[in-house]
């Protein structure tokens, strides 16, 4: 059973890539709002797992891996400047996480 799950796992999350590069219109900011995290943290969470199994996987190819493309070619092409509504949303968010 540990097999399918790890299987399932793998497949739900090559969906997740799938459909973060195909919704390139969808901003990193906008995730992190919404979702507190963003395509730049799941190359963290994937260099991090990576390097936990002795793997040499480093920040910048783990963000070609789940930008589809270098990170730098994705910014060119697809990021916006985030707008001051969204700084102001994202700030107000990381202050409600930030311990008192």
């Amino acid at each position: 059973m540990q097999n399918k799950t790890v299987e399932l796992e793998a497949a739900a999350f090559r969906q997740l890539l799938a459909h973060l590069q195909q919704h390139t219109e969808v901003q990193n900011i906008e995730l992190m709002i919404l979702a507190d995290f963003c395509r730049n943290c799941l190359a963290k969470w994937y260099s991090a797992a990576a390097m936990e199994r002795g793997m040499d996987i480093d920040y910048e190819q783990a963000r070609e891996v789940i930008y589809g493309i270098p990170y730098n070619e994705w910014k060119d092409r697809y990021q916006a400047e985030a707008t001051a509504e969204q700084l102001a949303a994202f700030n107000v968010k990381q202050k409600l996480k930030s311990p008192s």
